[in-house]
């Protein structure tokens, strides 16, 4: 299949605290490298794009060294947490800003929602903006009026289409915006975390809209989003960046598993974890995810182990009591949920460890954490979300010789076929 987009070697670096690239005096130094064959010495500094650290540099790398090819019709998530390049690198695919390094190639039109009022003229009125991005999109006049019923339609704002924009609130605007470079006939759509202004059901028309743009109308869609779920049901690919890195590209579900997968707490015992919540009159200090059967890993139908460690502050004074868990997904949706107050058993909450076990564990391969809960007298004692990390392995479990395929839900059921 041919190639919508393609970046090589596309790094973006800024000065900070400047609107260009640096001083008269840098751009003499640039001019006189350039003159005499030799690199841009500014390339050879700067740092990374972590917030977080104060940094030594003036100079800030937003993205770095990104290659990566996306074909026409797909749908791909760019991912990653705030900071990490995400609408750097949608201003260098969208031609607002041009890479420091490296060479984008792009084949067809590009439609961009990038940020509220990208695109749009404030003292022009709606019908004169939809008009005036499409001619921005090489198209005709003929073209736009063709289309033109059908935007107003999705957008819901035609009583104030020959209204300037200015005096649009910023649904309106994104809800026109959007129709817009959704409707006019782009061969590439990338939209931006914008979509979050407008209200629930107007997310939900425009997720349904880049659907049918990637699979009904084979145009490329580019998303930017935080809202996992919908990445997720939208894209088929995606990127992941982190830091002005690609740090994982491929299916969108791999990727999503990648971007989701909680920090490494193997070695983290329950005491030290700090973001916690309760009295404290129980503190879970110590836990361990295993297998019941002899092997070191877990397979599904195996059973599951789950030990828990715990300190009491006043032993003498509960009355009632009860230790939850919850088993999440690596998207953090709960699956599964186990509790000490349903189960009759011997369990004595005085002996400070407590032990649940899962008989035929019927979850499908994939990446676990659990949520921890305590209740005494009717007050939360400690509860810690994500922790304790564990991952269930493929089986041949129905005995076909053949695995079930992945992100096919959370479940193996037990099934017959007469």
């Amino acid at each position: 299949m041919a190639l919508a987009l393609k970046a090589e070697d596309i790094s973006k670096q800024y000065r900070l605290g400047q609107v260009g690239t640096g001083t008269l005096s840098h751009d003499l130094n640039r001019f006189w490298h350039r003159i005499r064959g030799k690199e841009d010495p500014y390339l050879k500094i700067g740092e990374s794009n972590d917030r977080s650290k104060k940094g030594e540099s003036e100079y800030v790398w937003s993205l770095r060294d990104i290659n990566f090819e996306i074909e026409q019709g797909d749908a791909v998530g760019i991912i990653g947490r705030n900071g990490a390049g995400k609408s750097t690198l949608l201003k260098l695919l969208s031609k607002v800003t041009k890479p420091t390094t490296g060479q984008i190639y792009t084949k067809g039109r590009i439609a961009s929602l990038l940020e509220v009022g990208t695109g749009f003229h404030p003292e022009m009125t709606g019908r004169e903006n939809i008009f005036l991005n499409g001619a921005i999109l090489g198209m005709t006049r003929k073209e736009i009026s063709r289309k033109f019923d059908e935007i107003v339609d999705f957008s819901g704002v035609e009583r104030y289409i020959d209204t300037p924009v200015k005096r649009y609130s910023s649904g309106m605007y994104v809800r026109l915006a959007f129709a817009v470079a959704a409707h006019l006939e782009s061969e590439i759509l990338i939209v931006d975390e914008v979509l979050a202004v407008g209200d629930a059901e107007f997310q939900k028309k425009c997720l349904g809209k880049m659907g049918d743009v990637s699979k009904g109308e084979g145009r490329t869609v580019l998303f930017v989003s935080h809202n996992m779920a919908a990445v997720q049901n939208l894209c088929h690919n995606g990127i992941m960046l982190e830091q002005g890195l690609v740090k994982a590209t491929g299916k969108i579900d791999k990727v999503l598993q990648h971007y989701l997968q909680p920090p490494s707490q193997e070695k983290v015992k329950l005491a030290d974890v700090a973001d916690r919540t309760g009295n404290g009159q129980l503190k879970f200090i110590d836990g361990h995810v295993k297998s019941g059967t002899s092997n070191d890993l877990i397979e599904t139908f195996d059973s599951l182990i789950i030990e828990l460690e715990y300190e009491l502050q006043n032993p003498t004074k509960i009355n009632q009591f009860k230790i939850d868990i919850g088993i999440n997904n690596y998207m953090g949706d709960r699956i599964a949920w186990l509790s000490s107050d349903v189960v009759e058993s011997n369990f004595n909450i005085l002996d400070r460890k407590i032990t649940f076990e899962v008989k035929d564990l019927p979850i499908a391969p994939g990446d676990y954490t659990i949520n921890i809960y305590s209740q005494i007298n009717n007050e939360v004692a400690d509860w810690i979300s994500q922790v304790l990390p564990f991952s269930i392995i493929e089986k041949d479990y129905y005995n076909t010789g053949k695995i079930v395929p992945e992100n096919q839900g959370s479940m193996l059921l037990n099934f017959y076929v007469k």
